[in-house]
């Protein structure tokens, strides 16, 4: 393992600030915390900062101390910053101190990680041109990235490459994973109100039995990853609430169910929702019942770059060696809304090992517990990136 030893150093530092911002964690673009926290880091570091963008997101600009020569210029670093809607079990002293808040996915580790390679970029200065790191707000469902996007990122901050990086359960500190093309699913969601004709429970022929319709979507829509679409390509059709009645003997008048779509490909995508209000509108009015669909394609496919994914594998190697760089790791259902970043930028996303997933350390979920250990090998990572990419004297 090569970490750098400034950053080895930082260790405690980045321990306490990931600890902080786990304690206090903020949703979609309320993170006030967070982006105070971060914009005192790098004050103090002396990274010229930008705030706002976002809401709360926060970019700083770090000059090396030589222009670059080459092609390459500039290179953006991004971490998100925002908390889950979720209420935290563990009773460690920095659990949440806001109800139904927490760092459920980790984003405490990759603040604090690049918080620590901006302070020792900051310090070194060993690259030329500039790096930009990017504190990214409301990864979780809401977009940040595209608001960041849309409010000019690229454009006020140019750079020639972008790179993301997420935790990951399961794979062991010390070990990253690295691939090329898709790596993380498209983000789509759906919301069907159901509406029939309530009856007394005891009376059903007298009614448009919204549950039953319901129940038959349910299991409808699962034939359309099984029959629809080619084996060979990736879809899943989850449903994940069901909300409709209020007692025992009372057959509502409407259920409401909402759901995801994660797929890899756009036209996978397209037909997916095509087939979707197909089913829907097919089984309700089969069973006299009527049907409002509400369809939206949050997130696209996290495609990284074929250049950019060589540079990532190229110092991760550096940082944690060939042996311990996994090039053959499966793309991930999950979805990312750095993918809005990446259709607009090159650039790379990676996977970071975080131990062993035991004992609820699975991402969203209300027992996860971001590793400290890893944060030397984030932070060297990033700041590896700077060094090797744009080296001085190039």
């Amino acid at each position: 393992m090569n970490i750098i030893p400034r950053i080895r150093e930082l260790h405690p530092e980045m321990t306490a600030w990931r600890r902080d911002l786990h304690a206090h964690p903020q949703t979609a673009f309320e993170e006030t915390y967070a982006a105070e926290l971060i914009a005192r880091q790098l004050n103090q570091a002396g990274v010229a900062i930008h705030q706002g963008m976002a809401k709360t997101g926060v970019v700083g600009t770090i000059e090396g101390s030589a222009p670059a020569t080459g092609s390459l210029q500039s290179i953006g670093l991004r971490a998100d910053i925002d908390a889950l809607d979720v209420e935290e079990l563990n009773e460690f002293e920095h659990k949440s101190q806001n109800p139904g808040k927490m760092h459920a996915c980790g984003h405490d580790g990759h603040t604090s990680m690049l918080l620590g390679a901006a302070t020792y970029l900051a310090e070194t200065r060993n690259f030329a041109g500039t790096v930009y790191v990017i504190f990214q707000p409301a990864e979780e469902n809401e977009g940040g990235g595209r608001v960041m996007v849309e409010e000019g990122l690229f454009e006020r901050f140019p750079m020639n490459a972008v790179f993301g990086m997420h935790n990951w359960p399961g794979m062991p500190v010390g070990q990253m994973g690295v691939r090329e093309g898709p790596t993380m699913a498209a983000f789509d969601v759906f919301e069907l109100v159901i509406q029939g004709s309530g009856s007394h429970a005891a009376l059903p022929h007298l009614s448009i039995d919204p549950v039953v319709a319901a129940a038959q979507v349910i299991t409808a829509l699962q034939s359309i990853v099984s029959r629809n679409v080619d084996p060979l390509d990736q879809v899943v059709i989850t449903l994940t609430q069901i909300h409709g009645g209020d007692t025992w003997n009372v057959i509502p008048d409407q259920v409401m169910l909402r759901g995801t779509v994660r797929t890899f490909c756009d036209n996978v995508q397209k037909e997916v929702k095509r087939r979707i209000e197909q089913v829907v509108k097919g089984v309700t009015e089969g069973m006299g019942a009527k049907a409002q669909l509400r369809y939206e394609r949050r997130y696209p496919a996290t495609i990284n770059t074929e250049q950019e994914t060589g540079w990532s594998d190229r110092v991760a190697v550096d940082v944690v060696g060939s042996d311990n760089v996994d090039r053959e790791c499966p793309p991930s259902m999950g979805s990312e809304d750095f993918s809005f970043m990446l259709q607009e930028t090159p650039g790379c996303y990676v996977r970071m090992g975080n131990g062993s997933a035991d004992n609820g350390r699975i991402l969203h979920n209300a027992r996860y517990e971001f590793n400290d250990e890893a944060l030397p090998f984030g932070a060297t990572y990033w700041a590896r990136l700077a060094e090797m990419l744009l080296p001085v004297g190039n």
